[in-house]
């Protein structure tokens, strides 16, 4: 997929979270060659990611939000427990009864 056929949507929550890492760099008096230094990436690549570009690595992000202190939120992303949709269509299809067989019933 090129930037062309990319949804906005996802361009949308690119583009804020990689205002959202800028900013958190910025509270933390990072200056974005040490950022990128730590990250072990080049300035330019964390440029990118701080305007959104969808072309860069999720390793990429991932390390930048590491040497913020801000993995955890990265590890929780898909998370199942917090799937409400995928959890919803799980308890749809749950069993309307549950019966034992008359072998089960030994």
């Amino acid at each position: 997929m090129d930037a062309k056929n990319t949804p906005i949507p996802v361009k949308r929550a690119l583009r804020k979270l990689g205002q959202d890492l800028r900013d958190a760099r910025k509270r933390r008096r990072i200056p974005m060659q040490l950022a990128a230094e730590r990250a072990g990436i080049s300035r330019a690549t964390l440029s990118k990611i701080e305007k959104g570009d969808y072309g860069v690595a999720l390793g990429a992000y991932a390390k930048v939000l590491f040497i913020l202190g801000m993995i955890n939120r990265l590890t929780d992303l898909a998370d199942p427990t917090k799937d409400e949709l995928g959890l919803g269509l799980e308890a749809e299809n749950l069993p309307k009864r549950i019966r034992f067989s008359r072998k089960e019933e030994i």
